[in-house]
């Protein structure tokens, strides 16, 4: 069965989709610790644990995030992009990517923060803009 994230990235269920190749995909976290907190997946392999991707897979994503964080830090004001590695909530690889102003920005334990779908959408279409300039 296909994890909610594989659903995302084959689009049936919707995202605000900031980024995307043949292997990865890179999304707006539907519950942001802050503006922009974005979600990185492999799109075609379903795995829990980041350590056990293959390492092509593995090298690949980190690559492809690091793209996003650039396209991401030139939308979002901040002073650098966050990175965390759960996977707890959902049982596919993501990368968190989240703008930070300071290091307390990247508490889970945090009270998330509430944007239109407008306000998603605008941040999504500029990442995105911006990502492929890349």
């Amino acid at each position: 069965m296909a994890t909610i994230f594989t659903k995302i990235a084959q689009g049936e269920i919707p995202s605000f989709k900031v980024a995307e190749d043949d292997s990865f995909y890179a999304f707006l976290d539907i519950s942001p610790l802050a503006k922009g907190h974005t979600l990185v997946i492999p799109k075609q392999v379903e795995e829990d644990y980041i350590f056990h991707l293959d390492e092509k897979t593995y090298e690949g994503l980190w690559a492809f995030a690091r793209k996003v964080a650039l396209a991401l830090k030139t939308v979002v004001p901040c002073k650098r992009i966050g990175v965390c590695v759960l996977g707890m909530e959902v049982p596919h690889t993501h990368i968190h990517l989240v703008p930070l102003q300071n290091e307390t920005d990247l508490d889970f334990r945090k009270e998330r923060i509430k944007l239109s779908p407008e306000e998603n959408q605008a941040i999504a279409d500029a990442v995105l803009n911006e990502f492929k300039k890349l």
